[in-house]
């Protein structure tokens, strides 16, 4: 048989495909990969041509996964019916649906991440997820900025802030799974919807808005994305309401 050569992205993607498949069947720590190079039928050699580590692959996995739930944004930042405010909101808005809709997918993939062990490797992960959001945020209040909406001097750090919204709240994140009652996760969700409200209010402040202006969440958002984990197998979850 005559060897099959392949586009280098075609066989990275290929490869990503494969370990996003046996970690969402098997979880993440349970899945090697000496799992994922057999399943995709390649050598050792031509897998570490792509990625150093199994952490690299899930870094690359965070990536993608952003790339994937925002790949309408561009329509949002392009739209000529949208103020920046509007575009800003809007793009909150389309990232808190496709976080609910990959969240059970997510956690499945990403839940090793809230463990007291691997912090290094979840700043490392939001680090890569957040290099396909920023750029977006970064445009979007520089419109705002130039047109008068938005009152600030920083652009980038405002988006850096935004982005750190999101390291903020891993303590609480990782206590509910540790703990791992109901009683333990409705304690995180009132906490984060806390957060969230603090994070719209100083957002903000920051853009010289007032307050009120920013909708990071939404009624029943936290909640959603929470318990979504319980829905899924591989983390030896249960369907809510089982």
């Amino acid at each position: 048989m005559p060897r099959i050569i392949k586009h280098p992205e075609v066989r990275r993607e290929e490869l990503l495909d494969h370990a996003q498949a046996l970690f969402l069947t098997h979880g993440y720590d349970k899945a090697s990969l000496n799992d994922v190079i057999a399943a995709a039928g390649v050598s050792k050699g031509a897998f570490y041509h792509y990625f150093a580590s199994k952490e690299a692959l899930l870094e690359a996995l965070a990536e993608r996964f952003a790339r994937h739930a925002l790949a309408g944004v561009q329509k949002i930042v392009d739209d000529p019916e949208l103020d920046p405010l509007g575009r800003l909101n809007a793009l909150l808005a389309q990232s808190r649906q496709a976080k609910v809709e990959t969240a059970a997918e997510a956690w499945a993939l990403f839940e090793t991440m809230f463990r007291p062990e691997n912090l290094v490797l979840f700043h490392r992960i939001n680090l890569a997820a957040s290099k396909s959001f920023s750029p977006i945020l970064v445009e979007i209040i520089r419109q705002g900025v130039d047109d008068g909406t938005f009152r600030t001097f920083d652009p980038e750090g405002v988006a850096d802030i935004v982005m750190q919204f999101g390291l903020a709240t891993h303590d609480v994140i990782a206590k509910a799974f540790a703990g791992g009652s109901d009683a333990d996760m409705d304690i995180a969700i009132e906490a984060l919807e806390r957060r969230v409200r603090l994070y719209e209010i100083a957002l903000d402040r920051i853009l010289g808005l007032s307050d009120g202006s920013i909708r990071i969440g939404e009624p029943g958002y936290v909640r959603a994305v929470m318990t979504a984990r319980r829905a899924n197998p591989a983390l030896g979850g249960r369907i809510e309401g089982a």
